[in-house]
């Protein structure tokens, strides 16, 4: 097989890796390996007491992780047999990071110069309208400043403590939440993950 044909063929297989990652977390248990990574998590603290997140991967937004933390939260105090639930604690956690993508046509190298003694950082990098071409410290930035991209990369995570309660959503406290009506009106919302084949 030749070079040009082996290296399509990675190319292809990595274009499908990707794009089975390219879709943001759906409301689904907390996953840290496979396709769709993230997912919501819960800790009993006390009876009627729980710790609730859910985190987003890299393409999931923020609103989108607050919203199916809320709804988590109002599932969950269905299911324990509860009315209404308060948020005790609320926090929305952002990580982020800052990604060069260079030329994928690049190759390091090595040459002479000052102050690295007698080697220094140099780039070769083929481009397909203009062939090979040279990059160092000393004679600009050619090679940052037309190949490369810079993205920061964001994930957020949602979480909060809840407490569960019975009976009638106390009226005017900001922090209580009827439980069937949140998950009332978030439903349509709310994006599960697709079946298993």
């Amino acid at each position: 097989m030749s070079l040009k044909k082996l290296a399509l063929v990675g190319a292809l297989a990595l274009a499908a890796g990707l794009s089975a990652c390219a879709t943001a977390t759906p409301y689904q248990p907390k996953a840290v390996s496979g396709a769709v990574t993230g997912g919501f998590s819960e800790q009993r603290l006390e009876a009627d007491r729980y710790r609730v997140s859910f985190a987003g991967n890299s393409l999931t937004a923020r609103e989108t992780v607050e919203r199916y933390l809320l709804y988590r939260a109002a599932e969950l105090t269905t299911q324990q047999g509860y009315d209404w639930f308060e948020t005790a604690d609320r926090r929305t956690d952002r990580t982020a990071r800052t990604v060069v993508d260079a030329d994928p046509f690049a190759r390091p190298g090595f040459g002479y110069g000052y102050p690295y003694g007698y080697w220094r950082p140099s780039w070769r990098y083929f481009g397909p309208s203009y062939g090979w071409r040279s990059w160092d410290p000393f004679w600009g930035d050619p090679f940052f400043a037309d190949r490369a991209e810079v993205r920061t990369i964001e994930k957020f995570e949602a979480g909060a403590e809840i407490v569960m309660h019975k009976g009638k959503k106390p009226e005017g406290d900001p922090r209580a939440y009827d439980a069937r009506e949140i998950m009332s009106n978030l439903a349509s919302s709310i994006v599960m993950p697709a079946p298993k084949k």
